[in-house]
């Protein structure tokens, strides 16, 4: 650990890096007894992996650890700032102390930042076997490494740190750090920077060591640490993981009906700095898609909050997006014109460039009205009900089973359109039945058959 750890001064973070695995905190399934970072070290034999997780969360800290307890060499590089020509060398490296008998853990730090040509520049070395790769990550790697590197480096995942074992960190490090000596943490401060980390460690020892330098007495307390610290944000990557899970729990609460769970998550949003104008264009999709025709007074209340933002900005805008994510989490919930529209997608994907019927034609010109061009239109406002019964819309020789698309739900406004629609549906039956008997297609009204009537 001489390459982690050194006697000079560095930031606190950094001091209190575990010397053992039985040191880190918070990944007992990965390092419990029997579990498979603990197994591989009492093989004596470490794989290839990807540390997915959090930062703050022990991901050098472990592969280091690793390295050291299975005596292999321990060779961390930056993706961030490594080259192609720097990897080869590395690998070249690695191959050397193998021949030697000693095996090399090259530990590729943030290895998300990585190009695909980089990440293919470490598969036939670990393919091999010639070096183990220890990749880190705070991004998911099913997104951002590449398949083939992904079947040679299994996954394990890193859970965040609770905010019992950051107080834990921060007595043992007032306790154990030449650095803290003589000073005093009062629980409520250490309570209160625990909460503030947000699961990172690393953060947790900056908070502590922030309040130590603004102390005045030998006491650190709430007040020191407001002092020190006088604004905290919810920090993440407003292009990672971290936001869009955000995004997809504030969705999963509007559609499950939960408007406290919606506002809670829609809080995190603003208060991690989201960008209030991309969550409103989010609202409206929840809007349509999750309510759709059982309330379509959601997507307008959705639209008008979109354009109070737009007009007040944040945070003045922010309570009128607030009262549009609890109208919809209330309102009566239906995808079924979510669904409607996928189906008609994908009907109009299968069934290709079919023509419009004549009869659905305009006809602006007497060629496209010697041609049949609206012959035979039926107007339906000049029909009983306004509805003209048994008329078909579709192309011709689409079979009618792939020609119903629209299923309205039972629940709000839905209910009264399903029942409109069922209605419809008895008037073309009867309309059928009554053809079926004359032997003919359902006739147009003299008005109708004229192709020059001013309603074609």
């Amino acid at each position: 650990m001489a390459s982690l750890i050194s006697p000079a001064v560095e930031p606190l973070a950094q001091r209190m890096r575990p010397r053992h695995l039985t040191g880190v905190l918070g990944q007992e399934h990965l390092l419990g007894e029997g579990r498979p970072l603990a197994a591989m070290v009492a093989a004596g034999r470490l794989r290839s992996m990807i540390l997915w997780g959090p930062p703050g969360t022990g991901k050098t800290t472990i592969a280091a650890l690793l390295a050291e307890a299975t005596g292999a060499r321990f060779v961390p590089i930056a993706a961030v700032s490594a080259s192609v020509k720097e990897l080869r060398v590395a690998l070249d490296d690695a191959q050397a102390s193998r021949h030697a008998g000693r095996q090399t853990v090259l530990f590729v730090d943030e290895i998300h930042r990585f190009n695909k040509a980089q990440q293919d520049v470490l598969l036939p070395a670990t393919e091999a076997g010639g070096v183990v790769l220890i990749g880190a990550t705070t991004e998911n790697p099913s997104f951002e490494v590449v398949r083939a590197l992904l079947s040679r480096a299994p996954v394990y995942v890193l859970h965040r740190l609770e905010p019992v074992h950051l107080e834990g960190l921060l007595r043992q490090a007032m306790a154990t750090d030449p650095a803290l000596a003589g000073l005093r943490l009062d629980e409520k401060a250490c309570t209160m920077m625990a909460s503030w980390a947000d699961g990172d460690a690393r953060r947790a020892l900056g908070l502590l060591e922030a309040a130590v330098a603004a102390c005045a007495t030998d006491l650190v307390d709430e007040s020191t640490v407001r002092r020190a610290v006088p604004a905290v944000s919810l920090h993440y990557d407003k292009q990672g993981d971290a936001f869009y899970d955000l995004i997809s729990a504030l969705h999963k609460a509007v559609r499950g009906s939960a408007p406290d769970a919606a506002l809670y998550w829609l809080a995190r949003l603003m208060e991690g700095g989201a960008e209030p104008l991309y969550v409103a264009r989010r609202v409206v999709r929840m809007a349509s898609e999750d309510v759709g025709a059982a309330d379509p007074r959601a997507l307008a209340l959705a639209l008008d909050a979109w354009e109070v933002l737009e007009r007040l900005g944040s945070p003045e805008g922010e309570l009128a997006l607030a009262q549009a994510v609890v109208y919809i989490a209330l309102a009566p919930k239906s995808n079924a014109m979510d669904k409607a529209w996928q189906a008609a997608l994908a009907a109009a994907r299968n069934t290709g460039s079919l023509p419009v019927p004549l009869h659905l034609r305009n006809a602006p010109t007497a060629l496209m009205r010697e041609l049949g061009y609206g012959r035979r239109y039926r107007f339906p406002h000049d029909e009983p009900f306004g509805y003209a019964a048994g008329e078909r819309y579709f192309p011709d020789g689409m079979p009618a089973q792939s020609c119903s698309y629209y299923q309205p739900t039972d629940r709000g406004l839905e209910a009264r359109m399903r029942e409109r629609l069922a209605a419809l549906q008895v008037l073309d039956e009867q309309q059928r039945k009554s053809a079926s008997q004359a032997g003919c297609a359902p006739q147009a009204s003299a008005a109708q058959k004229d192709p020059e009537n001013k309603h074609a």
